[in-house]
């Protein structure tokens, strides 16, 4: 895990760039309301909306409106439950034991994987920010669909490595992980959808 972990330092340098971007110290009341409209509008479009909404309306002022700059900071959503669950699985490892300990050494393997992939979605909408000719942005777009489509997969893998593990029935380890990984597929699958949605934009 520390590799990842070292590689996932690189990535979250660039995350702030998501939030800031110059903008007036105190924004219009009107302008901040018309961005958190926005963020709900968009927000329509994912299969969580409620979530969505709530854990990106906080960032309105730093919106300004833009398709990019929403999907990148729920990246940053994304990115940052991703390392917490990572963290407390790896916390679990100690507490486990069998064949349960196998699937927790396995989950926090996929899961490292999935922060990558998240991070690696963002480095992309960062870039998508600056000027860019429209064969580079339609390419780093590509690019985030498809780092933050293998980061639900391996979500799902972690989740999906639990079964039969308990035999009579799941432990309390195993229903922990499981519903703390639902939660975050559930930021995962808004992010992406958000990334699918800059694609005709391009």
């Amino acid at each position: 895990m520390l590799p990842k972990i070292a590689l996932l330092l690189f990535f979250v340098l660039p995350l702030v760039a998501c939030t800031s971007a110059p903008a007036p110290a105190a924004a219009p009341m009107s302008q901040e309301e018309d961005a958190t409209q926005f963020i709900r509008a968009r927000c329509g479009a994912t299969r969580y909306p409620d979530l969505c909404f709530t854990s990106l309306s906080l960032y309105a002022a730093d919106v300004h409106r833009s398709p990019v700059r929403l999907a990148c900071l729920a990246s940053n959503v994304t990115l940052a439950h991703l390392l917490s669950l990572c963290s407390h699985v790896s916390a679990l490892r100690k507490a486990g034991a069998g064949r349960e300990a196998a699937a927790l050494r396995d989950c926090a393997d996929t899961l490292g994987d999935a922060a990558d992939q998240v991070g690696r979605t963002t480095a992309e909408l960062v870039r998508l920010q600056d000027p860019l000719e429209r064969s580079e942005v339609a390419w780093r777009v590509s690019n985030a669909q498809t780092w933050m489509s293998a980061a639900l997969t391996n979500e799902d893998t972690c989740s999906d490595g639990f079964q039969d593990v308990g035999g009579g029935g799941a432990s309390a380890i195993e229903a922990d992980v499981r519903r703390r990984a639902e939660k975050v597929k559930q930021y995962t699958s808004n992010a992406l959808a958000l990334v699918n949605s800059l694609v005709d934009r391009r």
